[in-house]
């Protein structure tokens, strides 16, 4: 899942308005942040298997330190202790733990069973929705809609870089998500990881964009 974990990153804007955007898609990516990292360095592997799905020509076949279901829970908590020690925030430090923690969930309802328990030889999770092209993009393109407008329910611009700062970054995760989606395979797998790497600018921009809006008064 890529806009789906983006979508839910937005879409906790409402739950925890003190957080900023940028702290709430590192927390949502955190996962997929630290992957490439960890890819650059042997630490975790990654296959390029065209056909492997119906969306990713990727085989996830050593990630047990990110993406276990042992490894989420840690991360969630980590994440969520340190927001929570720094910010001393405790509703918010619950929400970014949870944020993490939902990066698992969702790739529980795209990937095929390859998301360990604890390590590679342990029992493996996956539902397998992105052996199904139709639904994949149907639910990512919902969840992606429906976290924009509670986004955009819940801020207001200061300015005009509040508001097309917000649309460029909308507009432009959605073209790398169907740029993944139609685009070849990667040439290699130092590609994934750099490509990877680069997805720190999503987090850049989204401090960006938070700092030219404000919290939503109601009236």
């Amino acid at each position: 899942m890529f806009i789906g974990h983006f979508a839910v990153a937005l879409a906790a804007k409402k739950a925890a308005p003190k957080t900023s955007l940028a702290t709430l898609f590192a927390a949502a990516q955190f996962v997929d942040l630290l992957w490439p990292i960890f890819l650059l360095f042997g630490l975790e592997h990654v296959r390029i298997d065209p056909g492997n799905t119906a969306i990713t020509p990727l085989d996830f076949y050593d990630y047990p330190i990110t993406h276990s279901l042992v490894g989420a829970i840690g991360w969630s908590l980590l994440f969520g202790a340190v927001y929570y020690f720094r910010r001393k925030l405790s509703r918010q430090a619950v929400v970014v733990g949870l944020l993490v923690f939902s990066h698992w969930i969702l790739d529980l309802i795209t990937h095929r069973p390859d998301l360990p328990l604890l390590g590679n030889n342990s029992m493996k999770f996956g539902l397998g929705m992105w052996n199904s092209f139709a639904a994949t993009v149907t639910v990512e393109s919902l969840m992606f809609i429906g976290g924009v407008w509670l986004y955009m329910s819940a801020t207001q611009s200061k300015n005009k870089i509040g508001t097309y700062a917000f649309a460029g970054l909308v507009a432009f995760i959605a073209f790398i998500h169907i740029a993944n989606i139609f685009g070849p395979p990667p040439p290699n797998i130092q590609m994934i990881a750099i490509a990877g790497n680069a997805s720190w600018l999503f987090v850049l921009w989204a401090w960006w964009v938070d700092k030219n809006r404000a919290e939503k008064i109601s009236v």
